[in-house]
Formats: C-alpha cells, structure tokens, sequence
C-alpha cells in the first residue's frame, strides 16, 4: 500500500521556522511566508538585487509574489492533523500500523489496505484514498485473522460444506463445488440462531433464578421449621425431667411416710413394753417380800392375787419389712424409661430424616431439588403442619407419664400390702 505520510518541517518557513503563513514561491522554487520573504527583500531594495535566503540565488528584478494555493491548502490540512491529540496505546487496545517510534492507539482498521490507523493517519489515508471505495472497520487486532494464509485475499465467503471462511480464490479452487454464501449471509444467518439461543438462555436463566428464589425461601422455612422443632423438643424434655423429679420426690415422701408409720408403731409398742416391764418388777418385788414372810397365814391369802401375770401373758411383736423392694422398683422403673427412651429416640431420628409427605414435597429437576411447604388454611390462620417426629416426641413423653404412671401406681399397692403386714404380736 502506497503510504502518504507529511511531516512538518517540509511545510515550515526557513526564515521564521514556523508553518507557512500564505505560502509563495520564488524562482528558485524554496518557499516561504509571504510576510517573511518581503521583509527580507525589503532590506536589499538599495542594492535591486534580491537573493534566496536559502540558495543565495540572486534575482533582477524583484520577483512578484503571487500565493501558492495548493501548498496553503497542504499546510491548512496539516494543521489539522496536528491539531488531533495523540493517543497512547493502552492495555488491549490496537496500534497504529503507520506510526513511527512511539506506537499510537489505532482507532480504525481498512479490510482493503489490511492496516489500522490512528486518527492522525486515518485522515491522511482518506485523503490519499478519497473517491476510492475502502471498507473501514474498528479497529482489531484480528486484521491476520481475516486473510486467506494461502492466497492473502481478504476472508469474505463462508463455505457452509467445510464450515469455514474462504476467500474469492478458494471459493473458485478447492471449494468450487461447495455451497457458499457471502460471510454478512451467513452472519445474518447465525445472528438469527444466536438470537434463538440467547432466548433460551434467557428463559433458563429465569427458570433458575425462579428456582433459586424458591429453594431460598424453602431452606429458609426448613431452618425456622428445624428451631421451631428444636425448641418443642427442649420443652417437651424439661417436661419429662421435671415429670421424673415429680415423681423421685412422690417415692421419697412415699417411703418417709412409710418409714414414719412403722417408726411410730415401733414406739407404741416399746412404750406399751416399758410399762408392762414395769408392773412385772413391781409384780416380782412383790412376790420377792411374799417369800420372806413368816406368817403362813398371810402368803397363802396373797399368793392367789400376785401369781398371776398381769395384763397379756405373750410378749408383743412387729415385723420390719426390707426397703430392698424399693430400689428394686426404682431400678425396674430407671430400665424401663432408659429403653422406652432409647426406642422412642430411634423413631424420633428415623422420623426427622424421612421427607413429610403431607407437610413437605422434594420436586427433583434437572439435578436440582426443592423443597415446598405446604400450608393448611384453617379459620383464615395459615398454620405450618406439625413435622412428624415432634408428633412422635410428644407420643413418647405421654408414654412415659403413663409408664411412670403405672410404676407409682405399683409401688404404692405394695406399700399398703406392706403397712397392713405389719403386725404386733
């Protein structure tokens, strides 16, 4: 490509070393301002010799100064593309091919001259290149890309029997049976389908974010549901514990009482056994000075009256039964609700790991799972259904009332069979 680069010292004034202002030409052919070369000729009027100041070429008579209008219109032009401020190239931007030195950032790209230009030298290339017809583009880095590495031709048919972009030479060589279209067809073409799969994605990207809103707020009421569940289950166990202490302090006053009642009997009976000791001491003190008497008479007159006992000849008795069948009972009873909350525990976790059919639904697409709540209306309240395993715990905590129930119900049968055993003889 034919390259029309200026620089501005070929367009300067040898006199006052800036652009031509009203360019002439003299004889000699240097140019200069117009201003300029007259003060400078002005100067040599004495003499009616007048010299180049660049060549000393002499001339008589003083030469007409007439403007050049074709180099003033040069010089306006390269104002102009002075004028246009520089632009560096910067991260992923495109150089200049013309530039010189310091490479600037190209703003367009000729698919003809397969070159990117600057600014400056984009007018340059209009100006050069004006009436002809060159396809400009933005500016890319792809320009290689774009030509045919065979032929160097530009890359402007696409050959759909190959799948790939060929230039003219190809299209009438190697793929000249080949069904081909201009590469702006086929891109009309293929815009059509990129339209279509961008709809698609744009529906499946709605879908999933529909889904995602939908697994957000279920994970959401899962958590509520799970602290809801959390804090049931903390009541519903302090209910039992302090159902169990209930019942631990029932036993105790139980056998308190129970040892109250056979204390207290036990008493009466010593107290009843202390006084018949004492009237048998007085009874032997008074058959000890029966026995010293002398007279006859008087022994065998009182010796019917104190021979015989007083009060119940047999001595009195009580039996003390064993608190052995206590502990036994508590043990039995400690058993019993270790394994009863063993068993129930086992229902409670296999419960809470099973999905809630009538509570909860998983809806399994496309690798994706949800979790919908369902909701009961009920007297216009929405009330969330109970999950299964607290339904399963509240089960089990009645459960064991009834068990400890039944096991206090036990324990105090026998201990009336006990109390009305025991027996004074």
């Amino acid at each position: 490509m034919a390259e029309a680069t200026f620089s501005q010292d070929k367009f300067s004034c040898p006199v006052c070393l800036d652009l031509l202002k009203d360019p002439v030409t003299i004889p000699c052919g240097h140019s200069y301002c117009m201003s300029c070369i007259t003060d400078c000729w002005d100067q040599e009027d004495q003499k009616r010799v007048y010299s180049c100041p660049q060549c000393r070429q002499t001339f008589s008579p003083r030469p007409a100064l007439n403007k050049s209008t074709v180099l003033a219109e040069v010089v306006e032009q390269l104002k102009k593309t002075e004028l246009q401020p520089a632009v560096p190239v910067g991260p992923g931007d495109v150089e200049c091919d013309v530039c010189t030195g310091r490479k600037q950032r190209a703003v367009k790209s000729c698919l003809v001259c397969l070159n990117s230009f600057c600014q400056n030298h984009l007018e340059q290339h209009e100006n050069l290149f004006k009436g002809k017809r060159h396809d400009l583009m933005d500016a890319t880095g792809r320009l290689q890309e774009m030509i045919c590495r065979k032929h160097e031709k530009l890359l402007e048919i696409y050959c759909r029997t190959d799948q790939s972009c060929i230039c003219l030479l190809c299209m009438v060589d190697e793929h000249r049976n080949h069904e081909t279209v201009s590469t702006a067809a086929e891109r009309t073409e293929k815009q059509r389908q990129l339209d279509e799969t961008q709809r698609k994605f744009q529906q499946q990207i709605q879908e999933r974010e529909k889904r995602l809103r939908e697994l957000k707020e279920a994970v959401e009421t899962h958590k509520r549901s799970a602290q809801t569940a959390v804090e049931k289950s903390e009541r519903i166990f302090t209910e039992l514990i302090r159902s169990i202490e209930k019942r631990c302090s029932e036993v105790t006053q139980m056998i308190r009482d129970r040892e109250k009642t056979v204390v207290s009997r036990a008493e009466g009976l010593m107290e009843r056994l202390e006084q018949q000791i004492d009237v048998l001491r007085k009874r032997n003190a008074e058959l000890e000075q029966l026995s010293d008497t002398r007279d006859h008479i008087h022994f065998l007159q009182s010796f019917p009256s104190l021979s015989d006992p007083p009060g119940c000849p047999d001595v009195p008795s009580i039996t003390f039964s064993s608190y052995n069948d206590v502990g036994q009972s508590v043990s039995k009873l400690r058993q019993k609700i270790e394994d009863f909350c063993r068993r129930e525990t086992e229902n409670i976790s296999v419960a809470a790991e099973r999905p809630e059919t009538e509570n909860a639904g998983l809806d399994l697409g496309e690798g994706l799972y949800f979790h919908r709540a369902q909701t009961n209306q009920r007297a216009g309240e929405r009330e969330i259904l109970k999950p299964r395993f607290l339904r399963n715990l509240e089960a089990a905590r009645e459960k064991l009332r009834e068990s400890q129930t039944r096991q206090q119900e036990d324990f105090k049968r026998k201990n009336m069979s006990d109390e009305n055993n025991f027996l004074f003889r």
